[in-house]
């Protein structure tokens, strides 16, 4: 009897996108030694497919997407815009149990259907960053075709780029905001401290060590210390940037609330 990692391995798998999403998800499948025998990429770009052959030699890069529409998965990695030329080519190509995930934000499972000529055994998954170093958090949102075998075999596959809770469709554009872009509101700012710490005479190692330990700490003191948010916020008595913390919150409100009306509209 295959083990799971065994049953894993031995999935075909399409992506529809050879960009950056893509690379991260065969990147973290990779680092967990979990890549699949069979994968296949599409993409209509010549330098995307370069790029993939070299960091994925395993992968068969092609510019027909016949190809990977016909593996056991088929990840949509592409923007919201040309979704709609994708899923009426791919409807040709689909197997009887074909699952289609859809990494993008906007389009739903109803219009992804409508589009693919009621083909409805779609997930749809907001990918996280960090499941290139397999700490990822994916949330997915299953269709009503999608029965519990295959939502099964689904999470084994994706459970090397982290956590993949299942969540209501109608929240996975909040999840886009929170997790998917949430990243790059924080990053420059990890990045302007290390290179303070460094001006102060820190090496880049110490300064790095130093900010990772203190960010990973920081979620887990606010998050899962038991005490309330206020407690937390009182815990140091020196907020040398609290004069501009309400100017940050209005960044945020305006620009992210829109983003979300944008994706939700």
């Amino acid at each position: 009897m295959l083990s799971k990692g065994e049953k894993t391995m031995n999935m075909t798998v399409g992506f529809i996108g050879g960009g950056r999403v893509t690379r991260t998800i065969l990147t973290g499948l990779k680092k967990a030694d979990a890549l699949p025998k069979d994968v296949a990429v599409y993409d209509p770009n010549p330098d995307a497919l370069v790029l993939i052959s070299k960091l994925f030699p395993e992968a068969a890069c092609t510019d027909r997407m016949d190809i990977p529409a016909s593996k056991d998965f088929v990840f949509l990695a592409v923007h919201p815009p040309v979704m709609i030329g994708v899923l009426s080519t791919l409807k040709d190509f689909l197997k009887d149990n074909t699952l289609i995930i859809s990494l993008a934000p906007r389009w739903t499972i109803d219009a992804m259907s409508e589009k693919m000529g009621g083909y409805r055994r779609i997930v749809r998954m907001i990918p996280n960053a960090p499941s290139l170093v397999n700490a990822g958090y994916n949330p997915v949102a299953f269709s009503d075709a999608v029965g519990s075998d295959a939502k099964q075999a689904f999470r084994e596959f994706v459970a090397k780029l982290g956590d993949s809770p299942e969540v209501a469709e109608q929240t996975i554009e909040a999840y886009a905001i929170l997790t998917a872009m949430g990243l790059t509101y924080l990053w420059f700012q990890f990045l302007a401290l290390q290179e303070l710490g460094r001006s102060f005479g820190l090496s880049a190692d110490d300064a790095s060590a130093a900010i990772f330990r203190m960010v990973t700490g920081t979620a887990e003191t606010l998050f899962e210390s038991g005490l309330s948010p206020s407690e937390v916020l009182d815990l140091i008595p020196v907020t040398p940037l609290k004069h501009e913390e309400e100017t940050i919150r209005e960044i945020d409100r305006t620009n992210l609330q829109e983003l979300y009306r944008k994706l939700t509209g």
